[in-house]
């Protein structure tokens, strides 16, 4: 366990190493931070946590810069997680006021305020289909040959399509198709519309199969776009130090464009907590470079998805931190 000193010399180098990105010395951490302490116990105590791991010590340099053990320690014990502006307390509260009617366009406002306030690159997912309720499925005839498709469900998702025919489509039909699919379909989890529903409604109607089949294929065509990723401010990436390196350049760019390994690092971690992974914390080894910081947004008891920062290892977490835990508190007080 770090004493009261330690502490207070490991969240110094920290926090200039964040503002810097380069290495910290004694005296650097006595002129600009105000300690009680001469340069040499500074240089003592630096050297004890560099032995305890929590501070590493590169070739070149006799500054520090902290280890994955460092910064995993600040983020649990010394983060201000009130590390945020007035300015940006009303520019946030300005983007939410925002009237939106649909999860995406939330989910797009959220990803690029946070973007905006912590310049870092934001990935966002809406709620997974299985914890969706479909509300009401409802047929729209929009001429005699084209159908519009929309599925409301508890969440607020909307989802919609339209289907063309080579024959005419009767008001009739638009009325018996709504009674039969929101009678089977309605208070149902969104990815029950499978293959055995499929085959139950076509049983259960005395309609052509070629005015359903398309609707069937349609909607799961809709719900296969459930996993669409949000990205907003990737450009920002390149303006820091750590991307300088081409190697860590170019693995960037492969994780933003692999969407399997996105989705898994947004869908990792607990509903409602703002999860911190660092470097080799990460599962995947793409991302051993890189920090990852999750959180799972909502309004209310309504589960809007996951958005997710990824940055260097020298992130500012106080930062990201403290603008996701004010967006998630405002998020609950907004009605949708």
């Amino acid at each position: 366990m770090l004493d009261k000193r330690k502490k207070k010399i490991l969240q110094a180098v920290i926090d200039e190493y964040i503002n810097t990105a380069e290495p910290v010395s004694s005296g650097t951490l006595v002129k600009k931070y105000g300690l009680d302490y001469s340069s040499a116990t500074v240089r003592n105590e630096l050297a004890e946590l560099e032995n305890f791991g929590y501070l590493d010590k590169p070739h070149t340099s006799a500054g520090r810069v902290p280890s994955e053990k460092g910064y995993r320690f600040y983020v649990d014990e010394l983060l201000n997680d009130q590390d945020i502006s007035i300015e940006e307390i009303k520019y946030i509260q300005s983007k939410l006021s925002t009237k939106v009617n649909e999860i995406e366009e939330l989910t797009k406002i959220t990803s690029s305020t946070i973007s905006e306030i912590t310049h870092y690159t934001t990935v966002a997912i809406g709620p997974k289909a299985n914890m969706q309720i479909i509300e009401e499925i409802k047929f729209v005839l929009l001429g005699s040959r084209m159908l519009m498709v929309v599925i409301v469900t508890d969440n607020g998702l909307v989802k919609e399509t339209i289907i063309k025919y080579d024959k005419d489509i009767t008001a009739s039909q638009v009325e018996t198709l709504n009674n039969l699919f929101n009678s089977k379909l309605k208070g149902k989890p969104l990815n029950k519309i499978d293959k055995p529903m499929e085959e139950y409604i076509l049983s259960e109607i005395t309609y052509s199969v070629d005015v359903i089949k398309p609707i069937i294929e349609q909607i799961n065509k809709v719900i296969d776009e459930e996993n669409k990723i949000y990205l907003e401010g990737a450009n920002k990436a390149f303006d820091l130090p750590e991307f300088k390196s081409l190697e860590i350049a170019k693995n960037f760019v492969n994780i933003l464009d692999t969407k399997d390994l996105v989705l898994d690092m947004l869908n990792s971690g607990i509903a409602k907590d703002i999860n911190v992974y660092i470097g080799e914390e990460n599962d995947n080894e793409q991302l051993k470079d890189f920090s990852v910081v999750t959180f799972k947004h909502s309004v209310g008891d309504k589960d809007l998805g996951t958005i997710g920062i990824i940055g260097p290892k020298r992130m500012d977490y106080s930062k990201v931190i403290s603008v996701m835990k004010y967006i998630s508190k405002k998020m609950n007080e907004k009605d949708i």
